[in-house]
């Protein structure tokens, strides 16, 4: 599932509106809290990836302010500008 960080917030509030102002039947509460959890995922991964790119904004050896990117797994500095 590939949804934008905001989106997947957004439709997580929405279904908990539902559970709190709507009578929602068995089946459709439980199709309801298969995607909230799905959503609740897609979050937390999203969240993991800023977590480590905020980590890799480190300082070298003499004491810099060094940027590093992570991408797919790699870590590369980022070139001076």
């Amino acid at each position: 599932m590939k949804i934008k960080f905001e989106d997947a917030m957004k439709k997580l509030e929405d279904i908990i509106k539902r559970f709190e102002t709507e009578d929602v039947d068995l089946d459709d509460s439980i199709k309801l809290f298969e995607e909230g959890m799905k959503l609740s995922s897609e979050c937390s991964k999203k969240l993991n990836e800023v977590e480590k790119k905020i980590e890799l904004i480190t300082k070298n050896k003499n004491d810099d302010s060094v940027i590093k990117t992570f991408t797919a797994g790699r870590i590369e500095e980022a070139a001076d500008e």
